[in-house]
C-alpha cells in the first residue's frame, strides 16, 4: 500500500481547479491567472507532490470535459487510463474535490455535462469523500457573496442534492493556503474506489461500456440531433435570403455546424457499443457501486 494520500481534483474549465491543487501550496501563492485564461489551463492530467510533516500528499489535477483541446471522449479516456492504472496499482483515492465558480450567473450545458460525468463516474460508494468545492468567493464584493450564499443554497438544495444525499459536502475556497488545506484536511479519509474503476477493473468492461461512457454517447447523440436542426434552420434561411452578404455568412455558418456534426457522428462512432455486446453485458458481473443520477433540470 501507498504511503501518499491522493486527491483528484476534477470540473469545468474555469471553475477554479488549478487554485485548489497543490500549485497553490508549491508555490506559497494562488494561482490567479488560471480563471482569466480562456483556453484549458489544464491541458493534460497532472500530478503535483507536496510533502508536509503529516505525510506526501499527491493532487491531481484534471481537464474539464469542456477542454478546448481535446474531445469529451479523449478527455474521459485520459481520466479513466490514470484511475485504472492507480487501482491495478493498488492505490487508491482519498478523497476528490470538485469545484464549481460561484460567480457563475447560470447552470450552463457545460457545466451540467462535467457535473453529470462527475456523478456516473464517481458512484454512490466514494460520495462520502467528495468536496463541493465553491470558488472565487474572494474576487467579489461584501454584497455580491450575501447574494452567492443564495446560489450555494439552490447548489446545495437542487444541483448537488443527488451528491450530499450520498454523502458528499459543500466547502467554500477563499483561494489561500489556509483555506485549501482546511478542504483538504476535511476531504482526506479511509480511500475509495470509484465506480469507473470497478467497471474497469472489476467488471472487466471497456470504456465505452461503462457507466461514463454509455453517458457520454448520449450527450453526444443529443448534440447531435440539436446539430441536424441547427443546419435545417440555416439552409432554410440561406435559402430565402435576398441579401447576398448575409447569404454568404449563413452558408459559412451551415458548413461549420456540418464539420461540427461530423465531428460528434465520429465520436459516437467511437463509443457505440455492438448490440451483442450490450446482450452480453445484461449477464455479466455488476459493480457494487451505483451511479448518483445528478438533477439538472434547470
Amino acid at each position: 500500500m501507498t504511503s501518499e494520500t491522493v486527491i483528484a481534483v476534477m470540473g469545468p474549465t474555469g471553475s477554479g481547479k488549478s487554485n485548489v491543487s497543490c500549485r497553490s501550496f508549491a508555490s506559497g501563492m494562488p494561482r490567479d491567472d488560471a480563471a482569466n485564461d480562456l483556453m484549458s489551463c489544464t491541458k493534460d492530467l497532472e500530478e503535483f507532490r507536496v510533502s508536509t510533516s503529516s505525510g506526501t500528499y499527491v493532487f491531481v489535477d484534471t481537464p474539464g470535459f469542456d477542454d478546448t483541446c481535446r474531445s469529451d471522449r479523449e478527455i474521459l479516456e485520459m481520466i479513466a487510463h490514470w484511475l485504472e492504472e492507480k487501482y491495478r496499482g493498488n492505490i487508491k483515492l482519498s478523497g476528490l474535490i470538485y469545484t464549481h465558480c460561484i460567480m457563475e450567473t447560470r447552470m450552463s450545458s457545460s457545466i451540467c455535462k462535467n457535473l453529470d460525468m462527475f456523478g456516473r463516474l464517481c458512484g454512490d460508494k466514494a460520495a462520502q469523500r467528495v468536496r463541493l468545492v465553491t470558488t472565487m468567493w474572494d474576487s467579489m464584493t461584501p454584497t455580491d457573496r450575501n447574494n452567492a450564499g443564495g446560489k450555494a443554497s439552490q447548489l446545495e438544495q437542487k444541483f448537488w442534492k443527488p451528491l450530499i444525499k450520498s454523502g458528499a459536502r459543500h466547502r467554500r475556497f477563499n483561494n489561500t493556503q489556509q483555506s485549501a488545506w482546511e478542504i483538504i484536511n476535511d476531504v482526506t479519509g479511509d480511500s475509495v474506489v470509484l465506480l469507473l474503476q470497478e467497471e474497469l477493473v472489476d467488471a472487466k468492461r471497456k470504456l465505452n461500456e461503462t457507466t461514463a461512457g454509455r453517458a457520454l454517447y448520449s450527450q453526444q447523440e443529443r448534440l447531435l440531433q440539436k446539430q441536424k436542426v441547427t443546419i435545417k434552420q440555416l439552409s432554410d434561411e440561406a435559402k430565402v435570403q435576398q441579401d447576398p452578404a448575409l447569404a454568404r455568412e449563413l452558408e459559412a455558418e451551415y458548413k461549420n455546424t456540418e464539420a461540427q456534426l461530423q465531428k460528434t457522428w465520429e465520436e459516437m462512432e467511437k463509443l457505440k457499443v455492438p448490440f451483442m455486446r450490450r446482450i452480453m453485458l445484461v449477464f455479466s458481473k455488476k459493480p457494487r457501486t451505483h451511479a448518483i443520477q445528478m438533477n439538472l433540470q434547470t
